[in-house]
């Protein structure tokens, strides 16, 4: 994946991800359409042609409503990096397929251009010409993304299947 960066900053909110009037719809592309509009009006502008996230301590602080990712992933965002993750936001993404990562977001300007794969121990800067390491992830949790979330995965391994690898990113 090589996408141009959304940034932000540090403990940005389920609430701030999606509000709580927005959580009651079972229509998932509302969730989309409503992602970020608090902390950032302009988000679906910036997202056009992007598909990263990166922000500082904390994302997905808050509550553990499963809307958060769902409405990231639904806009479009691909990947969230981030400095360090909610724990539950974190499990919730990976569970639903949204890619995360924990890396030093202190080099990770917006717009910058940056490539990474899930799984890569390196996320690489295009704009800047650097390196920056990734925190490794259990196998299971890749194999989980790999397949698109948790849902995929068991049903891809009650039909005697395994991870292919496949890059969701």
């Amino acid at each position: 994946m090589k996408s141009r960066v959304i940034k932000y900053g540090d403990k940005i909110s389920t609430d701030s991800i999606i509000a709580g009037k927005y959580t009651k719809t079972l229509n998932i592309q509302e969730l989309g359409a409503h992602a970020m509009e608090d902390l950032d009006p302009c988000f679906h502008e910036k997202a056009a042609g992007r598909c990263v996230i990166a922000a500082g301590i904390y994302f997905g602080c808050g509550s553990s409503r499963e809307q958060a990712p769902v409405a990231l992933k639904v806009s479009g965002i691909k990947c969230v990096l981030a400095k360090d993750f909610s724990r539950i936001f974190y499990r919730n993404a990976i569970n639903l397929g949204l890619c995360v990562a924990e890396c030093n977001t202190d080099l990770i300007d917006e717009n910058d251009e940056i490539e990474y794969s899930v799984g890569d121990c390196l996320v690489h800067n295009l704009s800047k010409g650097i390196d920056i390491p990734v925190a490794s992830m259990p196998d299971i949790m890749k194999d989980i993304l790999a397949a698109g979330g948790v849902v995929p995965y068991i049903k891809n391994q009650e039909q005697g299947g395994g991870a292919d690898g496949a890059d969701i990113c």
